[in-house]
């Protein structure tokens, strides 16, 4: 019988001895090999390890590559917003709302947001008409947070200004700069500083894209002259600033066209100078004293197809300057008919083919100020020297 464990016993010591394994040269292959695939492995094992069972990467904050300085540009347009920015404010309208079961309280809550600025060191804030236009009141908050309610003063709606006034300190009281817009050119840079969207002081820039635009006014008048800019202006930004590069306001933001009702890059700014004209009487009088010629006129579809191109004069007023001057109203003659007058054809060398074109001529003059007016009477030109009137209630 085979005794298999002698014959283990046997081959143990050729087992351990080695001689029967693999030679020295293989096994140094072998491990270079496994070398070898450890350098090709270890870098990719812990990616592969996160992927498997979902690790991340570690990360650390990329460093900042230095910027440099600002453009000159750039600098000038921080410069002129931390100089003019505190001469805007942010007006807050407000109504009154019934409260109780049958409304017999009144409540009153804010009703919109326009955009304003300080005129001068008496509190005088400008705005848009048709930003307080049907409100009951009016809080002013100025740069630095500080509410105040405010007063109004007056108001021109032909030509959508009006003026409020705060009880402020005189430290918080920053006029802006006062600019023409007599020589203002197209492709200039603009500046608009407002509360879009009740977004307190917003910056937008432009150029002025056009002038002598014309706009309807809250009063269903005109507005000639008006300034269109690309600047982004939106709803709030109403009644705030147009500034040009100095820094000074060259006209008042009061339109957009846009059927959405948000910026499509036309704005219009009432020019500063109608600004500059109108605001020191809203202060003084309360309201626009319009000057006159002193007459009435004939409604224009009435005399339609009347041979002369031009204004027909109805009535004169008494003791005005159109009567002092001679300009002769319309009149009726032996049968009954009604015969045509004077009809003014042109003042101060400008036609006057509508009423619109007449207030225009008028909108720079004041009370007292004598103007030339050319009348056809009889199939001639007569010409005559009118002195305005001070428009009536005044």
């Amino acid at each position: 019988m085979t005794d298999w464990t002698g014959e283990q016993e046997k081959r143990e010591p050729a087992r351990q001895g080695g001689g029967g394994g693999m030679p020295w040269t293989q096994t140094a292959l072998l491990l270079l090999l496994l070398v070898m695939i450890g350098v090709q492995v270890a870098p990719n094992l812990g990616a592969w390890t996160r992927r498997l069972f979902g690790g991340r990467d570690a990360a650390v904050p990329r460093a900042v590559t230095a910027r440099g300085d600002l453009a000159p540009d750039e600098k000038a347009t921080i410069e002129l917003y931390e100089q003019s920015r505190e001469s805007v404010v942010h007006i807050t309208t407000l109504t009154d709302r019934p409260t109780g079961p049958f409304g017999g309280n009144f409540q009153e809550v804010p009703s919109g947001t326009g955009s304003g600025f300080m005129w001068d060191d008496r509190g005088h804030v400008v705005t848009n008409f048709h930003v307080i236009q049907g409100a009951n009141g009016a809080e002013i908050t100025l740069h630095d947070q500080r509410s105040f309610r405010a007063t109004l003063v007056g108001a021109a709606p032909d030509i959508d200004l009006a003026v409020l006034r705060i009880d402020a300190p005189l430290e918080a009281l920053h006029p802006i700069p006062i600019g023409t817009s007599n020589d203002l050119k197209v492709g200039q840079k603009v500046y608009a500083i407002g509360n879009p969207f009740g977004l307190d002081q917003t910056l937008t820039t432009g150029i002025i894209s056009a002038l002598g635009r014309e706009i309807e006014s809250a009063g269903q008048q005109k507005i000639r002259d008006v300034i269109q800019t690309d600047a982004a202006i939106n709803p709030g930004n109403s009644g705030g600033p147009l500034l040009d590069s100095a820094g000074r306001l060259i006209g008042v933001n009061t339109a957009i066209a846009s059927p959405s009702g948000v910026s499509s890059g036309i704005g219009f700014a009432i020019p500063v100078d109608d600004v500059n004209r109108v605001v020191p009487q809203l202060i003084s009088e309360g309201k626009l004293a319009r000057p006159v010629l002193g007459v009435s006129l004939i409604n224009p579809a009435l005399i339609r197809n009347m041979p002369v191109q031009g204004l027909a004069v109805a009535n004169v007023t008494e003791n005005s300057g159109a009567m002092k001057a001679g300009i002769r109203p319309a009149q009726t003659d032996r049968r009954g008919r009604r015969v045509l007058g004077d009809v003014i054809v042109r003042v101060e060398g400008k036609p006057t083919l509508t009423v619109d074109d007449l207030y225009h001529i008028l909108k720079s003059r004041k009370s007292g100020d004598v103007v030339e007016v050319v009348v056809v009477r009889e199939d001639q030109e007569v010409s005559l020297r009118v002195a305005l009137s001070p428009s009536p209630g005044f």
